[in-house]
């Protein structure tokens, strides 16, 4: 018997896999935070499913998201990432990167961790709606709205509204899961 999933997943096995083991589950780390937000500015005018088919090559070519290497990328290594077929060769994403990992690492501390700083948004807690239909679900919320000026503030790029409210479903500060997917309960 097949079960129930959120239908934005579809039938390719690397997106389901996606949907069933990693989106919408709480995430603490600090290095999984700075790999979803990398992946996420990435995708900015794109599919999920194309950064989920090159993520593997965005590890590699990205230091196996290891912020403290990219925020001391030189010259070199971005003209070595914008010639990567294997990830988006995008100038400003690339550029974005590493202005990230430094403000991120700026963040780590004043508040001693990016968790503490990101979760701090919602005093910790886990938000848990309730949607029946994929129509349903917003695209930004005013609290991703509050998040995305606040890390503009601090100096991050490619952190739009949007983008933060994809990272908050992906890292489990918001349970997006549908209500008849198996998957609303369990995380």
């Amino acid at each position: 018997m097949s079960k129930n999933r959120c239908y934005w997943c579809g039938e390719d096995p690397l997106y389901v896999a996606y949907h069933d083991t990693e989106w919408g589950i709480p995430v603490y780390d600090d290095a999984t935070l700075f790999e979803f937000l990398l992946l996420e500015t990435f995708q900015a005018g794109l599919s999920w499913i194309t950064i989920l088919k090159k993520r593997e090559h965005f590890r590699k070519a990205f230091d196996n998201f290891d912020y403290k290497k990219i925020a001391t990328y030189d010259t070199k290594k971005i003209a070595a990432l914008l010639e990567n077929k294997g990830i988006i060769r995008n100038k400003l994403k690339v550029h974005s990167a590493i202005t990230n990992a430094q403000a991120f690492m700026k963040v780590q501390k004043e508040f001693g961790s990016f968790s503490t700083y990101f979760w701090n948004f919602t005093d910790g807690k886990i938000i848990k709606n309730s949607f029946k239909t994929m129509a349903e679900i917003p695209a930004n919320t005013p609290l991703s709205d509050r998040i995305s000026k606040d890390l503009k503030k601090r100096g991050f790029k490619f952190v739009g509204s949007t983008i933060i409210y994809a990272k908050m479903q992906a890292t489990g500060m918001v349970n997006d899961h549908l209500v008849t997917c198996f998957r609303y309960n369990e995380v």
